[in-house]
């Protein structure tokens, strides 16, 4: 549980707000348990589904109206009110990871890194200059692409260029 407290109108004592942790164990358990999919709660929310889909894992936060709307589709009983502040609460990114990751999917993305991370970096300094991708200002899309030999995963990341300061 966090240190950090709101109030509760009922007997204006304070309550501890529930952890990122809690509320990603209850969101995924409900999700399940009603057979949603992310596209369905993000539909609800009104917003991608990569932002939804990261903001229920503790890793962003979602707008008062959108945490609402995923807290009220997962139909959470007397535990709504709390996912949907949690899921308004500032994360603390990247936190619970593994240095590197030992699951299969997640470790491709190191291993992409690891192999082309270099070769990125140069194309990207070439056609922008001296600088880094925005992990802030970005997109990130997921989308199935049929192929004949095996369906393809293509992601997509866009991120604003940020040159470095030259003094």
């Amino acid at each position: 549980m966090s240190n950090v407290t709101s109030l509760n109108a009922a007997d204006a004592a304070p309550a501890p707000l529930m952890s990122k942790l809690e509320m990603t164990e209850l969101v995924m358990a409900a999700k399940f348990a009603k057979g949603l999919s992310w596209k369905e709660i993000s539909e609800a929310a009104g917003m991608s589904d990569v932002f939804v889909v990261s903001a229920c894992l503790g890793q962003n936060t979602l707008p008062k109206e959108a945490a609402a709307k995923v807290a009220a589709v997962l139909g959470l009983g007397n535990r709504t009110k709390d996912v949907e502040i949690a899921l308004q609460l500032p994360p603390k990114k990247g936190q619970g990871a593994e240095t590197v990751s030992k699951d299969p999917l997640i470790y491709r993305f190191f291993e992409i890194t690891y192999v082309y991370g270099d070769t990125i970096k140069e194309l990207i300094h070439e056609e922008f200059g001296d600088g880094i991708m925005s992990a802030i200002d970005f997109d990130l899309k997921v989308e199935r692409v049929a192929n004949p030999k095996g369906d393809r995963v293509q992601v997509t990341m866009s991120g604003k260029f940020l040159p470095y300061n030259q003094w």
